[in-house]
């Protein structure tokens, strides 16, 4: 069967696919949490359930090929989420802790639509329609995702950046409080 090597790479990918789901199950809710906005926290929580979905049709596909969908990790999701948890290690607040977790999050949706896109590709070649609708399904709610976060981005980006000005604007503030002015006043001598 010509096929059957890229049957293999496509059972392989889906796999791949699979781990990168259920690790994103996990690491969704803690995105969630560490949101201040609360439109921002509602789309993940959102996603979370859309992530959900996204699992049971790629179990849907591995009932019909009558495969495990275990057995392998996905290194690069695991990098993406690794990455995210750095994130919320750092001591960023309120819209600056939102604009790095849709960072994160974007790096994650464009991982995914990359993948999606190949084993939408290689189910076509393959002659698995079916397949090829869950998996295109789930790769236009994966787009979907990525403008919404795009869009938050540029409200939360905004928001961040007066932030950041204002809390600059302090620190210049107080610092200028806690250094005299040691200059001679202009029409005093010195004694």
């Amino acid at each position: 069967m010509p096929n059957e090597g890229l049957k293999e790479l496509y059972i392989d990918e889906l796999k791949d696919l699979y781990n990168a789901e259920n690790q994103l199950v996990k690491a969704l809710p803690k995105l969630a949490k560490a949101a201040s906005s609360e439109e921002l926290r509602e789309g993940f929580q959102e996603h979370l359930e859309q992530t959900k979905g996204h699992v049971q049709r790629l179990e849907q596909i591995f009932k019909s090929l009558g495969e495990n969908p275990k057995g392998k990790k996905c290194l690069g999701m695991e990098g993406l989420v690794a990455e995210g948890a750095e994130v919320m290690d750092e001591d960023f607040e309120g819209a600056v802790m939102d604009a790095a977790l849709i960072g994160a999050a974007q790096r994650v949706e464009h991982y995914e639509i990359a993948a999606y896109g190949t084993v939408s590709e290689f189910a076509r070649i393959l002659g698995e329609s079916e397949h090829v609708s869950l998996l295109e399904e789930t790769l236009e709610e994966e787009k979907e995702t990525d403008e919404k976060l795009t869009d938050m981005a540029k409200e939360i980006n905004s928001q961040a950046n007066e932030e950041a000005e204002m809390s600059e604007g302090e620190e210049s503030s107080e610092e200028e409080q806690a250094t005299p002015d040691r200059r001679k006043k202009p029409g005093k001598r010195a004694a």
